[in-house]
C-alpha cells in the first residue's frame, strides 16, 4: 500500500506480520478520496478511523491535510504499527490510537468528527446498525461524512442519508451524510 497525494505521496504503509487485516485496496481508498475532494474540505478536519488496520485511511487523510486522525483498533500490535509508521512519517502529533473493540468505544462519550472512516471484518455481527450509531449518537459533526467499507451482503443505497454506495471489487463503499 502507499500514500496516494500529499505531502506524503509515494510512502509506504506496511501491515503488521502476525496481524489478520484486509487493507483497503489502493483503488478504492482513491475513489474515496477523490469524492472527499471534490464534495468535502478535508484541511483540518477531525477524522475517526475505526477497524483502523494499517492505519491507511487515516494516514491518506493526513497527507491530504487533515488536522488529526484517531485510530480505534483492537489489536494492540496493530496500533503499535500505526504509531511506528506516524514517527516515521513525521506526524506522531496528528495522531491518537486507542486500543479498544469499536463496539465498546462506540458506547463512550460521543465527540464529533468532521469524517469518520469504518473498515470492519466482513463477518463484524454489528455492521448493520453501525451506521445509525454513528449518525444519530453524536461521532459526527453537521455535515459529516460516514464512509464505511462492507461487502456485498449488506446494502444501503435505499437509506435516505446514504449518498453514495459503489463496489470496487469484493469491497462496497458507502457514504452517508449527517444533516
Amino acid at each position: 500500500m502507499r500514500i496516494i497525494t500529499g505531502f506524503l505521496k509515494g510512502r509506504k504503509i506496511t501491515t503488521p506480520a502476525n496481524v489478520e487485516m484486509r487493507p483497503t485496496s489502493d483503488r478504492a481508498k482513491e475513489s474515496i478520496f477523490s469524492i472527499i475532494e471534490v464534495r468535502k474540505h478535508l484541511e483540518g478536519s477531525d477524522i475517526l478511523d475505526l477497524f483502523a488496520g494499517s492505519g491507511n485511511l487515516g494516514f491518506e487523510a493526513i497527507s491530504r491535510g487533515a488536522g488529526n486522525v484517531i485510530f480505534v483498533e483492537i489489536s494492540a500490535d496493530a496500533l503499535s504499527h500505526i504509531e511506528k509508521t506516524a514517527r516515521q512519517f513525521g506526524v506522531e502529533k496528528q495522531i491518537y490510537t486507542i486500543c479498544s473493540p469499536v463496539d465498546s468505544f462506540l458506547l463512550g462519550t460521543p465527540r464529533p468528527f468532521d469524517i469518520v472512516f469504518a473498515d470492519p471484518p466482513y463477518d463484524y455481527a454489528e455492521l448493520p446498525g453501525l451506521p445509525d450509531i454513528v449518525l444519530n449518537d453524536g461521532w459526527l459533526c453537521e455535515d459529516g461524512w460516514f464512509i464505511l467499507e462492507h461487502d456485498k451482503r449488506h446494502h444501503f443505497g435505499e437509506r435516505p442519508d446514504c449518498v453514495f454506495t459503489k463496489p470496487y471489487g469484493r469491497t462496497i463503499v458507502s457514504i452517508f451524510k449527517n444533516g
